[in-house]
């Protein structure tokens, strides 16, 4: 397996790129929390944590604004969502520079990150002409019936390190168009980019000109934060991306005082080999899937039915993958491969591969990379007879475990025998094979794909999952309408007072 060099210093080059993309440096020098960079280990800010005094003001300047904004028509409200998807065009090498430095992401995979934050407002501009309510048959003659869309208030986006922008993009985007503001905590090893971000967003607001204060604001700090903004009463919906263990806490809160959660967790994902699949495509979507962000998608495959004739033929071509993919800085030229987030993420690799081990499987794979004081790791390739608990468990870095099966019916209840419910795929040549497989009998997934691995969504589709997944989903379709709420209107334009359902109250 290649290794990359170790090359510039990630904290000078962090200070440059947030003094060009016009961040306070007030806002990420000598605060009491430190910002290290996955990428040499070094600190390279101290951020300030909000308490809950700043985070409650936050909310009420929210608040504020919101019952300003629901008056901006739609469209007016797509006009500052246009204006911000152009600052990101112009800051996309800046921003994605800074996602690498904190995230670890390699430079492709961190600018596709901001492309994907252009791509949804590009497609929240065009939905802002398109929040259509429905005209409904009404059993009342000289009646009519229908529904309306209305904003919904202050939306809180908390937001996971893997996805430092992208996610809050999915979640604000959409919401700022329908008239909502938003309150961003962002995950605490991931600040950084939440504030250049916010920078971005405030010069889409100077060249609008009439956006209200307080219409998006940023929020930092560890679960004491998180909790404020879940537990306060102006705050009617949360989108929270995390962990299971971070969704069964906020659930219940949020159900406590009858909020909406939209709720993006855990996956582990799986894809299946076929018999005819096309094994060239299999490798590079195998490869990307299981090895891309060093496994810290939350759409990492990190389960692999092959079928047994073809096992022997794919394997061995899947290890030689692993052993030659480069691993290093992601900022070097031919990184394919960087970091994971810390020393904890690593460590918890280490406790799986140990669990795999113990439970009969083969390791391929997963020893530390030495780079200073960052944590870096070989992928993982475990070939394992069983689903053992280890492989039901999803272990956020780049650990793929490999499986023979000898017929569909096995392979997608294998596939579906997990706790949670993302994404997955097949590999296929068979018609029959691949319609089963996105059929009620198939996948119970959110996302279910043919022939591409299951990472890598596109934001024209909705995303996310069901069971422990949490079951939201962010962008497309008709994901507009969980930033909203809808009421339903009859009018009466004719002179007698029928009744629904041929009630008589005559007085």
């Amino acid at each position: 397996m290649t290794v990359q060099a170790k090359i510039t210093s990630a904290a000078a080059e962090a200070a440059d790129v947030l003094g060009r993309l016009g961040v306070d440096e007030a806002l990420w020098n000598g605060g009491g929390r430190p910002v290290r960079s996955p990428v040499t280990g070094e600190v390279m800010a101290h951020v300030h944590d909000a308490s809950k005094a700043e985070v409650d003001a936050a909310i009420e300047a929210a608040h504020g604004a919101f019952l300003a904004w629901r008056n901006v028509p739609a469209p007016r409200r797509g006009e500052l969502v246009r204006l911000l998807g152009e600052e990101l065009r112009a800051a996309k090498a800046d921003l994605g520079a800074l996602v690498t430095l904190e995230a670890g992401k390699v430079t492709s995979e961190a600018l596709g990150e901001v492309q994907e934050m252009i791509d949804i407002c590009d497609y929240a501009v065009g939905l802002s002409r398109q929040l259509f309510g429905l005209t409904i048959a009404t059993e009342r003659p000289d009646h009519r019936m229908m529904e309306t869309w209305h904003p919904l208030g202050v939306v809180g986006v908390i937001s996971a390190f893997n996805f430092p922008v992208a996610v809050w993009s999915w979640n604000s985007a959409l919401a700022f168009v329908c008239g909502d503001a938003c309150v961003w905590k962002p995950s605490e090893k991931t600040p950084l980019t939440a504030l250049a971000t916010q920078a971005l967003f405030e010069r889409a607001c100077a060249k609008f000109g009439d956006a209200p204060a307080g219409l998006s604001s940023v929020v930092i700090g560890g679960r004491e934060v998180g909790e404020a903004l879940v537990d306060h009463p102006k705050v009617p919906l949360v989108s929270a991306t995390g962990s299971t263990a971070m969704g069964r806490a906020v659930g219940p809160r949020l159900a406590q005082r009858f909020a909406r959660a939209l709720l993006e967790l855990g996956g582990n994902n799986a894809a299946i080999i076929a018999p005819t699949a096309d094994l060239d495509l299999a490798i590079r979507g195998v490869a990307f899937a299981a090895m891309g962000t060093a496994g810290q998608r939350c759409t990492t495959l990190r389960r692999l039915f092959v079928h047994e004739s073809v096992y022997d033929a794919f394997v061995p071509r899947l290890k030689a993958a692993y052993a030659t993919v480069p691993v290093g800085d992601p900022r070097a030229a031919g990184t394919l491969v960087g970091p994971l987030i810390d020393q904890q993420g690593f460590d918890l690799m280490q406790a799986a591969l140990a669990d795999a081990k113990a439970a009969g499987g083969a390791v391929t794979g997963g020893e530390r990379v030495d780079m200073g004081e960052a944590f870096y790791a070989r992928p993982a390739l475990v070939e394992i007879d069983r689903q053992a608990d280890v492989v039901k468990r999803e272990t956020f870095a780049p650990i793929l475990y490999v499986m023979r099966y000898r017929d569909l019916d096995q392979a997608i209840a294998l596939q579906n025998d997990v706790p949670q419910g993302l994404s997955s795929s097949i590999f296929t040549n068979d018609m029959r094979e691949a319609e089963l497989f996105i059929s009620a009998r198939g996948s119970d997934c959110g996302i279910a794909n043919v022939n591409i691995g299951p990472s890598g969504a596109e934001i024209g589709g909705a995303f996310g999952g069901e069971k422990e997944t949490g079951g939201g989903r962010e962008a497309g379709s008709d994901s507009w309408k969980a930033y909203m709420r809808r009421a339903t209107n009859t009018m009466n334009y004719g002179s007698t007072l029928p009744l629904a359902q041929g009630v008589k109250f005559d007085v």
